[in-house]
């Protein structure tokens, strides 16, 4: 599904499958809580990267667990 936001079009599938993926490593590593509640930084990171024109799910969900690891160092 695309998203309108502004003058961009987002495909949430693509931002979420990322999120799901990213966020599942990082709950396994213990670098985010075990909870249901989406971590906003994250989402942040991956949405950053969306509009940066990066699509492909699995590079964001790589790429944004690299960047928020590093931000936790």
């Amino acid at each position: 599904m695309l998203v309108e936001r502004g003058m961009q079009v987002m495909n949430v599938e693509v931002v979420g499958e990322a999120y799901a993926i990213a966020s599942n490593y990082l709950r396994r590593t213990g670098a985010i809580p075990d909870s249901l509640v989406t971590s906003e930084r994250l989402m942040e990171i991956i949405v950053q990267m969306f509009q940066r024109g990066e699509f492909n799910k699995l590079r964001l969900a790589n790429k944004a667990i690299a960047k928020y690891q590093a931000q936790l160092a």
